[in-house]
Parts: C-alpha cells; sequence; structure tokens
C-alpha cells in the first residue's frame, strides 16, 4: 500500500504541474492577445496572474509586462483612477522590488500629480538601483529643485557660518555634551559637526524624505553612516527609547524657514526640553 499512496501523490503532482503549466500558458496567449487589441487592463491582469503562477518567467516576460504596466497606468491617469493606478505600482514593485524603470515611472505619476516629496523618494531608489539611469538622475535633479530651497546651498556654502557653527557645538561637546540631537538635519552638516567634535552619541531627524535622502548619502559619503542615527521623523515624534535609547545632552537645529516654523518650530523645541533633553540637576 506505501507504493501505490507513493504512485497516487506523484500522478497528483505531476497533475498538478501540467494544469499550472497549462493555465500559464493560455494566460500568456490572451495577454498577447489583450496588447494586440490595445486592451491593456486585462493583459495586466493576465500577467499578474503568470508571474504569480510561474514566478521563474519574471525574466523572460519583465519588458512586456513593464509596456502592459504603463500603458494601463496611462488609461488610469486618464480616467482620473488615481488608488488604481498606485495599487497596480504597487503589485509591480511587489513583483520586482528592485526595477529602477518601475520606481522611475512610480516617481513620474507621483510628481505629475503634486506628490514631489514622495517622488523623489522614488527617483532616488531608481538612481541607487541603477547610477546610470539618466532619466531618473535627470527627475531626481527636477524634484530635488522644487524640495530643496535656493538658499540652502547659500547657507552651506557660508563659511564664517559653518566655522561658528563648528566652534559653537566644539564648546558644548567638549564641556560634557556627548549626546547630541540635531533638529531639521538637512544634509547633515551639524550633526557632523557633532561627531567630529567628540559626541560619543549623534541622532538627526528630518522630516522632508528628499533631505532625509539627501543626509544618509552626505553623511555615507563622509563614513559616518555608523556613527550618527538618522531619523525620517518630525521631531516630536521621536519617541524613547523607541527612536533613540535615552535623552540627549545637546540640541542643535537651524530651522529658520517658514516651511520649518509651518511644522511648529516652538512646540518642536519645547518638545524637545520636556522630553528628549537631559534636565539640569
Amino acid at each position: 500500500m506505501p507504493n501505490s499512496n507513493a504512485k497516487l501523490h506523484s500522478k497528483h503532482g505531476g497533475g498538478r504541474e501540467a494544469s499550472r503549466r497549462e493555465l500559464v500558458s493560455r494566460s500568456l496567449q490572451s495577454a498577447q492577445h489583450c496588447l494586440e487589441n490595445q486592451d491593456f487592463g486585462t493583459a495586466y491582469a493576465h500577467y499578474l496572474l503568470v508571474l504569480n503562477l510561474a514566478p521563474e518567467l519574471k525574466t523572460t516576460v519583465k519588458e512586456t509586462f513593464q509596456f502592459t504596466l504603463f500603458k494601463w497606468a496611462e488609461e488610469l491617469d486618464s480616467l482620473a483612477r488615481i488608488q488604481d493606478l498606485f495599487n497596480c505600482y504597487e503589485q509591480a514593485l511587489e513583483l520586482y522590488p528592485n526595477d529602477e524603470v518601475i520606481c522611475n515611472s512610480m516617481g513620474e505619476h507621483l510628481f505629475r500629480m503634486g506628490f514631489r516629496d514622495e517622488a523623489a523618494g522614488y527617483f532616488h531608489k531608481a538612481v541607487k538601483l541603477n547610477p546610470d539611469f539618466a532619466d531618473a538622475k535627470e527627475n531626481f535633479y527636477r524634484v530635488a529643485n522644487w524640495l530643496v530651497e535656493r538658499w540652502h546651498f547659500i547657507m552651506l556654502n557660508d563659511a564664517q557660518r559653518n566655522l561658528t557653527y563648528l566652534r559653537a557645538i566644539e564648546n558644548a561637546v567638549r564641556s560634557g555634551s556627548k549626546s547630541v540631537l540635531d533638529i531639521g538635519t538637512g544634509t547633515g552638516i551639524l550633526s557632523m559637526f557633532a561627531k567630529k567634535a567628540g559626541a560619543s552619541f549623534v541622532y538627526a531627524c528630518e522630516l522632508s524624505k528628499t533631505m532625509y535622502e539627501l543626509a544618509r548619502d552626505v553623511v555615507a559619503a563622509n563614513n559616518m553612516e555608523r556613527e550618527i542615527k538618522l531619523l525620517h521623523l518630525l521631531s516630536r515624534d521621536i519617541e524613547i527609547p523607541k527612536h533613540i535609547p535615552e535623552r540627549v545632552s545637546l540640541v542643535v537645529t537651524e530651522t529658520v524657514d517658514a516651511g520649518l516654523f509651518g511644522e511648529g518650530i516652538v512646540e518642536s523645541l519645547i518638545h524637545a526640553w520636556e522630553h528628549l533633553l537631559l534636565q539640569p540637576k
């Protein structure tokens, strides 16, 4: 009887595999037929089925799947079916999480809809995946121009300003402030000043996704990614010990633009004083 059972299971297993191959084959044929008739929505559904049933075909159908996704997304966009459009891209990125072309296309839709910070995140990911992807680099620089104010670059090139901040931070660290929180870190320059001054622990928070990603790149380029903990958070949302292990002894910030006042700079500093900063004895 054991041998009979083994043969029965083998027969059923072979039958299921044959059925799977048949369904995949028919779905591929149907998808191609839909593409020929410009029925992109149905073609997209067929490709989703194929890729879920036969993930081994991901490389084979990748370009055709991308084409179908983009055409269907154009239709959804024209019909103002925005949530359906985003759902399609989420499904596509589950199947191809490291596809720079899909990331870039998602960013383009977000940018056109006014979600510039979110778009920057997808463009940045696309560039990270493929540094030679010209379209993604152009898109990232374009959205960065919208999000990063010109005065920010002027301040970064203000040698006197930078030197003043550096000296002030050095004095505070030498006086015993060994743990530092940088609120609204921007490019991370004040955090790096604190680390170079000798602070044992440096934490930095940044609300803007674009600036957060930029700070990560700058910190990594200076070989400090393991020494400065970057948080993509509003300062008022930082919790101990969830985000940082304990209260810090120094808070640094240069939140001076109108956008950050809109974040509530006074409330942010009060929160930092009451919840994140060590109290004097």
